[in-house]
């Protein structure tokens, strides 16, 4: 179900606004968990967990954390505006000033201190702020001797209503007040009369409106500027999953393998449901999107045009995936013949704990970078360098080092058809065990142990394509190693690459019998153990090795009729290690942060070795 227009978000309680949703049946602002149609299956369900002490609190309680937590910033008692400390520093010049509903963090407090905003009053979450405390902090800032107030307000209803009320009543006070409405949503292709909401851009409104007032610019000019750069500023949303208010239910319902196009800042679904797409094709569909000429809501960009670009994080997309998103972000403008100027990608304009991103695109002249690039101590402002994005050689290359054993040439051996077919086993045991591997790490670790030796498997299968197997063990077991680094990753592949490095060097093409692969075996094991730290009895791969290697060192002394009978001894006491690290506390590893109770199953390491010397005997077979 679509929600109600956007003009209608953001009221304050009390609000005329408010009372006029009721008596419509609007929704104020997305934050209702009662929606028609759905109340008897919503009855049945739990709001989301938050890390609060209370709903009714938790506003007050956010604001006197970033109050407590910079030195910087103070509350306006008996109201939820904060104010810079530094209010002396305002004098003679422009303060500004901003605000809205509460769940959009670090906007807009975070955005206070010298070269950007002066004051920012809260609202509710999703509501926006009384006109009494709107008009309380510009009074406030007045009386600090301030030049005149801009305020800065996002084009929703109840924020035009509450501060236009507000600067109404300061300028009876004899107070010089403007206000700049920001609305450069690009969702809509034909806005309604409510107009575009106001997003993610705000933040470049501050910051430019900031730098110009630190610089002593009176406020008309200053309106005057940031009016022009408004033309030049669109924003996009999108959603893999919606928010939900303290103590209600989600905004929204999105089933899985869906995403929302287009939603604002409030829990409100999107325009479009889209499936979800990989981050290049979302990128383009959003850059497509806010640059659509056929959209009365469009930014015109041409190539050649220089832009900011704002990769704001909605709430919970992980860094990782923010990243992937920014750089396919520059480079789909850059394939369009657009400069990117500037980029900051992080966390901005929330809406709670929303798993979405927002594009935002600026068009910069070298004015507009210049008060992009001032300096401000706001604390959520991030450290941006004033290098041009776009043209900046950004790749490094490598000292050249010798090649490793890989690149040397290798002559077969009367071992080599032996050794190639014992890989071969153990490729594709590995590639078998793939899934059982990965649900043993679930229970303890990331659940990707199967995955990380399946990526090894496939490595040395494709080497195998290509290449002869040396004839000398210890050549191999080289090459094995640098594959194992290279391609396995993680611990596991440094510690594979470990016990075969140290091994590599016990089987010469001159030494290759049993006693000295059993010599190898137990120098591979003793560097993983010295590198590791980890002991038998730790639940790791040791618990499986060290007792086939102890047997192993057996046929030091076993006549060559019995050697393959020592084989199969170890491949046995390997499944047997394995096995009772079922009722192994660990020690080391993943496994050794999680409560012992909740790990019953046997180590996934471990049970790769084994499976890993059974197959090695098969191949020998």
């Amino acid at each position: 179900m679509q929600e109600e227009p956007e003009g209608t978000f953001a009221l304050h309680p009390v609000s005329f606004l408010q009372i006029l949703a009721d008596l419509t049946g609007f929704n104020s602002g997305g934050a209702c968990c009662c929606r028609k149609g759905k109340e008897a299956r919503e009855v049945q369900m739990e709001p989301k967990k938050k890390l609060i002490n209370s709903v009714d609190s938790c506003v007050d309680e956010a604001l006197c954390g970033l109050v407590r937590a910079s030195g910087g910033l103070s509350l306006l008692k008996g109201h939820r505006v904060v104010l810079r400390s530094d209010l002396d520093n305002l004098t003679g010049k422009v303060a500004l000033l901003s605000g809205g509903g509460s769940g959009h963090e670090p906007a807009h407090g975070g955005y206070l201190g010298a070269g950007m905003l002066s004051a920012a009053v809260a609202g509710g979450v999703f509501a926006s702020p009384p006109p009494a405390s709107i008009l309380a902090a510009i009074l406030c800032l007045h009386h600090a001797g301030v030049s005149g107030v801009l305020l800065i307000v996002k084009n929703y209803t109840g924020d035009r209503l509450n501060f236009g009320l507000a600067a109404e009543q300061a300028r009876n006070h004899g107070v010089a007040v403007d206000m700049v409405i920001v609305a450069e949503d690009c969702a809509f292709d034909q806005p309604s009369k409510a107009g575009r909401r106001g997003l993610c851009g705000t933040i470049f409104i501050h910051k430019l409106a900031g730098a110009l007032a630190e610089e002593g610019c009176p406020l008309d000019q200053i309106v005057s500027k940031v009016t022009e750069v408004l033309k030049g500023i669109g924003t996009l949303g999108v959603s893999l999953s919606p928010c939900s208010v303290p103590g209600c239910l989600p905004s929204f319902d999105l089933p899985p393998g869906d995403m929302e196009l287009g939603l604002g800042i409030h829990g409100e679904p999107g325009i479009k449901r889209l499936k979800v797409a990989s981050a290049d094709e979302l990128v383009k569909t959003m850059i497509d999107h806010i640059t659509n000429p056929d959209s009365q809501s469009h930014l015109p960009l041409k190539s050649g045009d220089s832009v900011v670009v704002c990769v704001n994080n909605l709430g919970a997309l992980s860094c990782l995936e923010m990243a992937v998103v920014t750089g396919a972000a520059i480079i789909c403008l850059e394939n369009r013949g657009v400069v990117v100027a500037r980029v900051m990608s992080g966390t901005f304009m929330t809406s709670l704990e929303m798993a979405g991103v927002s594009l935002t695109l600026m068009r910069a002249d070298q004015e507009t970078l210049r008060l992009f690039d001032a300096k401000t101590s706001a604390p959520a402002w991030p450290n941006l360098s004033s290098v041009c994005v776009s043209g900046r050689s950004c790749i490094i290359e490598p000292q050249a080092v010798s090649p490793g054993p890989q690149a040397d040439t290798h002559s077969e051996g009367p071992l080599s058809p032996v050794m190639r077919k014992a890989l071969e086993r153990v490729c594709s045991t590995l590639l078998e065990k793939q899934e059982e591997l990965n649900s043993l790490d679930r229970a303890a670790g990331d659940g990707d142990c199967g995955n990380t030796h399946a990526q090894a498997a496939k490595a040395i299968r494709e080497w195998l394509q290509d290449h002869v197997v040396p004839g000398c063990p210890g050549q191999l077991l080289s090459v094995l190693a640098g594959l194992v680094q290279e391609k396995m990753g993680g611990s596991s592949g440094a510690l594979y690459s470990l016990f075969l490095t140290a091994a590599a060097a016990r089987v010469t093409e001159g030494q290759n019998n049993a006693v000295a692969w059993a010599s190898a075996m137990h120098a591979g094991t003793q560097a993983m153990r010295r590198y590791g730290g980890a002991d038998p009895g730790d639940r790791t791969m040791l618990d499986a090795l060290c007792p086939a290697v102890d047997e192993l060192m057996k046929l030091t002394t076993a006549p060559p009729g019995e050697q393959m009978a020592v084989l199969q001894t170890a491949v046995q006491k390997a499944s047997s290690g394995a096995e009772s690290t079922r009722n192994l506390t660990a020690m080391a590893g993943r496994a050794s942060y999680i409560a012992a109770e909740r790990v019953t199953l046997p180590d996934p390491g471990a049970v790769a070795v084994a499976a890993i010397l059974r197959a090695v005997l098969e191949g020998l077979k």
